[in-house]
């Protein structure tokens, strides 16, 4: 799978665009700007755009084709991300680090799903947010991006259980239209979470 994104994000132009991802633009501007963490951070779209509201950003992958795209990106919007190359069962999450952890089309098998959640919780400080978006397990089929696996998509009752330490304020299947570059591009069927660890 490293190869296959590392082939992706060395294409011409951002995969899934430059803008930042609509859930993240809605909900961010209303949080005050502290630390914030992004895995799976792909180009570095919503973590440039978190660090031009003030934030300081904390992102990893393990694409450095995927974390050149990421800092070019800040130096365009002239912000700085700390962006680590790194597999996510092997990132050292902080504990009660961060005001915010982004999670946007982080799509994994069951087990490391699983292990990213608790760790992302674990990070978040008391009074932190957990900000997510994904395709749901109705998006199969669907021409307009995810995973071709069925246990690599979400559910309603797979976040709420994965979340459940957290103060869910909003967990949602919805419909939409992604414009978010050539491979996020249509009709898609998504998850969308919101949580505050207390």
């Amino acid at each position: 799978m490293k190869e296959f994104w590392n082939q992706r994000y060395s294409e011409a132009g951002y995969a899934y665009g430059k803008a930042p991802n609509s859930f993240l633009k809605e909900h961010l501007p209303g949080l005050p700007p502290d630390k914030a963490l992004f895995p799976a951070e792909g180009e570095g779209r919503n973590a440039v755009f978190a660090a031009t509201l003030g934030w300081q950003v904390t992102a990893f992958d393990y694409s450095e084709s995927g974390r050149k795209k990421a800092e070019a990106l800040a130096w365009e919007r002239e912000v700085r991300i700390d962006y680590h190359i790194s597999e996510i069962e092997n990132f050292s999450f902080p504990e009660e680090a961060f005001s915010l952890v982004g999670l946007f089309f982080v799509h994994l098998p069951p087990v490391i799903r699983k292990f990213l959640h608790r760790q992302a919780i674990q990070s978040l400080k008391p009074g932190g947010t957990i900000l997510l978006e994904g395709f749901s397990k109705a998006q199969l089929g669907r021409a307009s991006g995810g995973p071709k696996q069925e246990d690599m998509l979400f559910s309603i009752e797979e976040l709420a259980n994965d979340f459940s330490p957290l103060n869910i304020h909003l967990l949602e299947e919805t419909e939409a239209t992604l414009s978010e570059g050539p491979y996020h591009s249509g009709p898609a069927r998504l998850v969308r979470l919101r949580g505050i660890r207390e």
